[in-house]
């Protein structure tokens, strides 16, 4: 009797298994049946989310599914990560990420995910410059200025960033030890959220992408001192880069793709992936992104997913000397 129940057991769990591996291929030929979510670190209006929302209006155009964008700010990204992290792995919960997804394990104590292990990687968009940039009325006309009377006067310069681990404040520090000037750190929940304070002269400077920045200084509200890579952009040809300006060795880019949960399943990670290197290659969304001063960079996931193991273990070099750590 016993064995006819284990028997009956092994089949009835047999069945099932069949039944959901039926559904899940049926849930995965059909994708996408519903709405996709974009999810992005930071508040609404830095560049992160300008460039986030127009992957979003291409994916909708290409999947044939609508895709909303959804702002999670706090913790340079942590919060979004962690939903993510934690989201159904069905293609439904997509995550707009940046630098901080491998910096940030290395600076907060409560960042517990591991970057590679507990995603998907999608693939890169792109990469570019931040730029260092003042008030339009500052008193530092140059770089040089500015370094000079930070030597001379320890922390009575601040910068302000999008939060502690953001490419910002990423850029802000390597900036502090190279040019051996003491700067006071005050983090934002976004770089839409700094703006304001950045453009009243509430803080002294900061170091936001060159899009947004580079905006702002055209238009005389900011005055744009240095680029962050080592060479000059393309978009602003006569703003020099900050190792020639004063720093010697100064070289800090940044960049953004897209991941899933772990365990995406194989199809629809191909399907995301393909729209992704159909929006990036696109000859309009590449040349605003080169406008832009950015550099698009569409990747394979195993491309992506060896880029991110490569970050990490260089991030992991240049923070142990900077020893920054947060809560």
């Amino acid at each position: 009797m016993i064995d006819r129940f284990q028997k009956l057991a092994c089949v009835t769990l047999l069945i099932g298994a069949a039944a959901l591996s039926t559904t899940s291929l049926a849930q995965t030929s059909d994708y996408p049946n519903q709405p996709i979510k974009i999810v992005i670190g930071f508040t609404p209006g830095g560049s992160t989310d300008t460039v986030g929302r127009q992957l979003a209006n291409a994916f909708s155009k290409i999947l044939g599914q609508s895709v909303i964008v959804e702002n999670k700010p706090g913790a340079n990204g942590n919060l979004a990560t962690d939903a993510v992290r934690r989201a159904t792995p069905d293609g439904y919960t997509i995550f707009y990420t940046s630098i901080g997804h491998v910096t940030n394990t290395l600076i907060y104590k409560d960042a517990k995910y591991d970057p590679i292990k507990d995603f998907t990687p999608i693939g890169q968009v792109l990469a570019g410059p931040n730029v260092l940039v003042v008030p339009g009325n500052s008193k530092f006309k140059t770089l040089q200025e500015l370094i000079d009377y930070g030597k001379a006067n320890p922390g009575k310069i601040n910068f302000a960033s999008s939060g502690i681990g953001s490419s910002l404040h990423l850029s802000g520090e390597l900036f502090k030890q190279l040019s051996g000037v003491d700067m006071v750190h005050i983090p934002y929940k976004g770089a839409g959220s700094l703006m304001p304070h950045l453009l009243s002269g509430t803080v002294d400077l900061a170091f936001p992408n060159l899009p947004s920045g580079l905006a702002l200084a055209e238009q005389g509200q900011l005055r744009a001192l240095g680029v962050t890579t080592s060479t000059r952009s393309n978009a602003a040809p006569n703003v020099p880069t900050i190792a020639e300006a004063g720093v010697p060795g100064y070289d800090m880019s940044t960049w953004y793709g897209l991941v899933g949960p772990a365990n995406l399943p194989p199809s629809v990670q191909k399907k995301l992936s393909d729209a992704l290197v159909q929006t990036v290659n696109d000859p309009e969304f590449k040349a605003r992104l080169i406008a832009q001063g950015m550099d698009p960079r569409p990747s394979t996931p195993p491309e992506f997913a060896r880029f991110i193991q490569a970050e990490a273990l260089k991030w992991a070099a240049i923070l142990k000397d900077m020893d920054i750590k947060a809560n």
